[in-house]
C-alpha cells in the first residue's frame, strides 16, 4: 500500500464506523434522518401547505403527502426554476440535474443544493473507496488514477441556476483536493459530443497510469474497444497494467461481466457495483462475495417502499423496518434535494434486512405483463447471461417487446440481440433462455406452460454496432443513458427495425 492509500484509509475511518452503526441500528438512524429532513420541510412552503409540523411522526407525514413522479412534481420545480425561491427545501436550489431517464423524452429537472450534494453524493463515493479499502488492504490504488466516464452536457444556466448532467455537476464542484488522482481533467470529460470526448480521453489518458475506472459498463466498453484499438494492444492489462478496480452502476453488469474479465484479463481486478441516480446515491456492493448492495441509510434520504403489485395503491408503501425479503418493492424518497415522497421510477428486491441490501430488479416502467407473465429487467439479465454461458456466446446488447396476440395466434415475446460472440446453435440459445424464464419467474412459466398464454421466445439478431447508431440517432450517447431493455410496447422494436432496413 502506497503512503497516499494509506493516507486516505486512515481518513475515511470515520465513515466505516458511520457505516457500521447503520447496519446495527437501521430503524435508528433512518428515524435520525426522517427527523433532519422534517426539521427543513416545515420551513418550506410546501410543507405548510401540507401541514405537516416537527412533531408530525412518519403516518402524518404519509397521509398529509402524496407519492409523487416527477410529472407531478414538476409544478413544484417549475416554480423554483421561475424564481419562487426556496419551495420544496429551506435552502436555495443550487444545481438542476437535468436527464431524460431511460424512457421519457421530456427532460427531467432534478433539484440539487447544497446539503445534498454533500451529504449524499460525496459521502456516496467517499464511501466506495471507504469499504473497498477495507476490503482490500493491500491495495494502490491511490498510486494511480480513476479514469472516469461520465456524461456529456456542461453546465448552461437555467434561469441562473447551472443544470446539467449530475457527473458536470458534480466535476465542476469537487474540491481540488479530490480531483488529483482522477482523469481525465474537465477539459476533456465535459466534451459534450461523445465520439470526440472518446478519441480524447485516448489521446490523454492511454500513457497515465490508471488503477481504476468508473461509469456505466455499456459506455465503457465502448471506450475500453476503443482504447485497444488506439494502442494497438491486445487487451487492457497491457495498457493499463496496475489496473485494480471498476466501479460500475446505471445498468445490471450481468451481460457484460465475461467481456470485461477477457478485456482485462488480471487476477488483481475487482468490480464493484453502485447505485447512484441523479436523485440520490443509495447503495454500495460492500462484499465482493455478495452481488447485492448495503443500503445506505444515512444520506439524509429517508426511505419507502411500495410492493409493485400495489403501485396503484400508494398506502401500502411501507418505510424500511417494514419491508420483507424477495418482495418486489418500487423505491420511495424523501430528500435533502427536496423530494418528497418521490418515486424514482426503480425497483429493488431486498436480499437481507440485517443488514439491509437490495438488488436492482428493474424500472415500475419497463417490464413486460402484456399477457400477465410480470417479467421484469432483473429476470431478463439474468436469463441471457444464463443462456450466454450455457451456449458459450456473448451478448453485446438487447431489447425485449411483446408480439400480441391476433385472432389466431397467441403471444410471445421478441428479443432483438447483438452479439459479441454468436452461439454456435441459435435454437439452444433460445430454449435455454426460455429454461431460465421459466425458472426465474414462475407467473411467465404459468403462462409457457403447453403454450397456454406464450409461444417461446423469438430471437432475432442485429448486426454489429446497431445499438449504438440507434442510441447515437436518439442523441442518447454516454452519460447515464441506457438501452431499454423492456418495453410494453413494439416502439423500440419497431425502431430498431427500420434502421436496419435503412442502414
Amino acid at each position: 500500500m502506497s503512503l497516499l492509500t494509506k493516507a486516505v484509509s486512515l481518513t475515511l475511518g470515520g465513515r466505516l464506523r458511520a457505516i457500521d452503526r447503520f447496519m446495527r441500528e437501521p430503524a435508528q438512524v433512518q428515524r435520525e434522518q426522517f427527523d433532519t429532513l422534517l426539521r427543513s420541510l416545515v420551513r418550506t412552503p410546501f410543507g405548510a401547505a401540507c401541514g405537516v409540523t416537527e412533531r408530525c411522526g412518519y403516518g402524518r407525514f404519509a397521509e398529509a403527502i402524496p407519492v409523487r413522479e416527477y410529472d407531478e412534481l414538476r409544478p413544484f420545480v417549475d416554480r423554483i426554476r421561475g424564481g419562487e425561491g426556496n419551495i420544496l427545501w429551506d435552502a436555495p436550489t443550487r444545481w438542476y440535474a437535468k436527464s431524460s431517464g431511460t424512457t421519457a423524452e421530456r427532460s427531467k429537472y432534478i433539484p440539487i443544493t447544497a446539503a445534498s450534494l454533500k451529504h449524499c453524493h460525496y459521502r456516496g463515493a467517499k464511501d466506495v473507496m471507504a469499504l473497498y479499502l477495507r476490503n482490500n488492504p493491500k491495495s494502490d490504488i491511490f498510486a494511480g488514477k480513476t479514469m472516469t466516464l461520465g456524461g456529456s452536457r456542461r453546465l448552461e444556466s437555467s434561469d441562473g441556476v447551472p443544470t446539467g448532467d449530475l457527473s458536470a455537476i458534480l466535476i465542476s464542484n469537487t474540491p481540488f483536493y479530490a480531483s488529483f488522482n482522477r482523469t481525465p481533467p474537465p477539459s476533456v470529460a465535459l466534451i459534450p459530443e461523445f465520439e470526440a470526448k472518446v478519441e480524447a480521453i485516448c489521446r490523454r489518458c492511454s500513457r497515465e497510469r490508471i488503477t481504476s475506472l468508473a461509469g456505466v459498463p455499456s459506455w465503457n466498453l465502448v471506450l475500453l474497444n476503443r482504447i485497444l484499438e488506439y494502442t494497438g494492444k491486445d487487451n487492457i492489462s497491457e495498457v493499463w497494467p496496475h489496473m485494480e478496480l471498476f466501479m460500475h452502476g446505471g445498468v445490471s453488469f450481468q451481460p457484460y461481466r465475461e467481456i470485461f474479465r477477457r478485456l482485462i484479463p488480471s487476477d488483481d481486478m475487482h468490480y464493484m457495483e453502485t447505485y447512484n441516480a441523479s436523485e440520490g446515491f443509495f447503495s454500495i456492493q460492500d462484499d465482493p462475495a455478495d452481488d447485492a448492495m448495503l443500503l445506505m441509510l444515512d444520506y439524509e434520504i429517508f426511505y419507502e417502499f411500495l410492493p409493485v403489485a400495489d403501485l396503484d395503491t400508494p398506502e401500502k408503501a411501507v418505510p424500511l423496518e417494514g419491508v420483507e425479503k424477495g418482495v418486489n418493492y418500487a423505491m420511495i424518497i424523501s430528500t435533502s434535494g427536496g423530494l418528497w415522497r418521490y418515486m424514482i421510477g426503480d425497483t429493488v428486491m431486498f436480499t437481507s434486512t440485517s443488514p439491509y441490501k437490495i438488488k436492482i430488479t428493474g424500472r415500475t416502467k419497463q417490464y413486460i405483463n402484456a399477457f400477465g407473465e410480470e417479467l421484469m429487467v432483473d429476470n431478463a439479465e439474468r436469463a441471457i447471461g444464463e443462456a450466454a454461458r450455457a451456449t458459450d456466446a456473448e451478448v453485446a446488447e438487447y431489447t425485449v417487446a411483446p408480439v400480441f396476440m391476433e385472432a389466431d395466434t397467441k403471444g410471445a415475446h421478441q428479443w432483438l440481440v447483438e452479439f459479441k460472440r454468436e452461439p454456435a446453435d441459435m435454437a439452444l440459445f433460445a430454449a435455454e433462455l426460455d429454461g431460465a424464464l421459466r425458472r426465474l419467474n414462475s407467473d411467465y412459466d404459468a403462462k409457457r406452460s403447453g403454450d397456454t398464454t406464450l409461444y417461446a421466445p423469438r430471437i432475432e439478431t442485429l448486426p454489429p454496432g446497431t445499438f449504438y447508431r440507434w442510441m447515437a440517432s436518439r442523441g442518447k450517447l454516454g452519460g447515464q443513458n441506457k438501452i431499454p431493455r423492456l418495453s410494453p410496447s413494439r416502439d423500440y422494436v419497431e425502431a430498431l427495425h427500420e434502421m436496419v432496413r435503412n442502414s
